[in-house]
């Protein structure tokens, strides 16, 4: 018999013929920037690079008010998100009156209050519980993390909005974590909200990527209605899907080139880095900071197949070409102190403009700051597509049904 706090779980959906599954494609910034408004208004906590703004857009949504406490995320997300209010202070300074006195709105007024409030302090791959209380380092910064869920509960207090979503990783309702994620979901029901939870995987809404999330929805009692989570799709996108340029490979001398793309091609060398790019693709230049041939990983993607994770280095992994890739760790672009993933068929990591499609992030969708700091902005984001389709389920089952 479920606990009473269990999680609900769609499981994984039934596939569908290869016919079915439309091509993997995300919009462009340009195309997303030209979506009519929908009438809604978002505002969003811990906003990070604006993954989560991105999907709300995707969906119609304006975003009308953004946080951010880290520096080189807040550089992205101004990149991106030119219309609207970003507010740089810690979260634990701001009351939500000077929000709804920036937005020129009433208490009740707003439709979606958004938050992934960090999660190292919950991640089955930190130190969890050992952590808390403490003050870390956090990105380019040091934080207390494991109380600024209720940070956002403070917010959501104060804003009272129609709606709330609030994302955070799985390991929130593993272990000792169990005991924090029931005080949460008491401090959101006692906000005057009905509240569902539930743990949602990337690579069931479009995204490429394996990658589960804790979801929780509100909606606030006097609507009337039940919170709601989008349902899992009939297919998967794969590695290939986004990357479609992988395809067979074969070796040439130092070099593995896929079938129907061009070789790299050396362009400038100093004798310490090598740039390289690939001629007419759509990943353009390949940074020299994903080169992975110097280090010990590099002699272990020697031993492994794509599919396969190493025994002797932790989150070393070559993807499959034909299955979602494995989650993307904000750490993993630190290419001589973490493992994480790796390219499939050449040594090395990922190129930025790669992970963006593998993240369900725009081609052109700007990231700033060194490679690292880009590939950790992308590893922290919520998939603007999975967001999408959490913004659209409450768009045309809950705010249809209020209207």
């Amino acid at each position: 018999m479920r606990s009473r706090w269990k999680l609900e779980d769609d499981g994984k959906p039934m596939t569908q013929p290869a016919t079915d599954k439309p091509p993997y494609r995300v919009p462009s910034m340009a195309e997303i920037n030209a979506l009519p408004w929908n009438g809604y208004k978002v505002a969003s906590t811990f906003s990070g690079c604006g993954g989560s703004c991105l999907g709300y857009r995707m969906a119609g949504f304006r975003v009308v008010w953004a946080n951010e406490f880290v520096p080189a995320a807040r550089d992205t997300y101004k990149a991106n998100h030119t219309d609207s209010i970003l507010d740089a202070r810690d979260i634990r300074k701001i009351h939500p009156q000077e929000i709804l006195d920036a937005i020129g709105m009433e208490s009740g007024e707003l439709d979606i209050l958004d938050g992934s409030p960090p999660c190292a302090s919950f991640s089955t791959a930190g130190k969890r519980e050992k952590g808390w209380g403490k003050v870390k380092a956090y990105s380019d910064t040091k934080q207390r993390t494991d109380d600024l869920f209720f940070e956002y509960v403070k917010i959501l207090q104060g804003l009272k909005p129609k709606c709330f979503v609030a994302e955070n990783v799985s390991g929130l309702v593993k272990g000792t974590a169990k005991g924090m994620f029931l005080e949460i979901l008491a401090a959101l029901k006692a906000s005057g909200y009905r509240v569902k939870c539930k743990v949602l995987d990337a690579q069931w809404l479009g995204v490429p990527q394996m990658r589960q999330r804790t979801i929780f929805v509100g909606v606030r009692e006097d609507l009337g209605l039940d919170p709601v989570h989008p349902k899992p799709l009939p297919y998967r996108y794969s590695v290939r899907d986004a990357l479609p340029w992988i395809t067979r490979i074969e070796a040439k001398a130092d070099k593995m080139i896929g079938s129907d793309r061009p070789a790299f091609a050396v362009q400038a060398s100093d004798g310490k880095r090598t740039t390289t790019t690939l001629k007419n693709t759509a990943i353009g230049t390949v940074e020299a900071e994903t080169d992975i041939s110097r280090f010990a990983i590099g002699r272990e993607w020697d031993k492994i197949k794509p599919g396969e994770q190493s025994d002797k280095y932790f989150s070393l992994t070559k993807p499959a070409l034909d299955a979602p890739c494995p989650c993307v760790t904000q750490t993993a672009g630190k290419v001589q102190s973490a493992a994480g993933i790796v390219h499939p068929t050449e040594k090395r990591k990922f190129t930025i403009a790669e992970l963006k499609r593998i993240c369900a992030f725009p081609d052109d969708f700007i990231l700033t700051g060194t490679y690292a700091q880009q590939w950790e902005r992308l590893g922290r984001a919520v998939p603007p597509v999975m967001m999408r389709s959490v913004a659209e389920t409450i768009r045309d089952e809950i705010f249809a049904k209020v209207a």
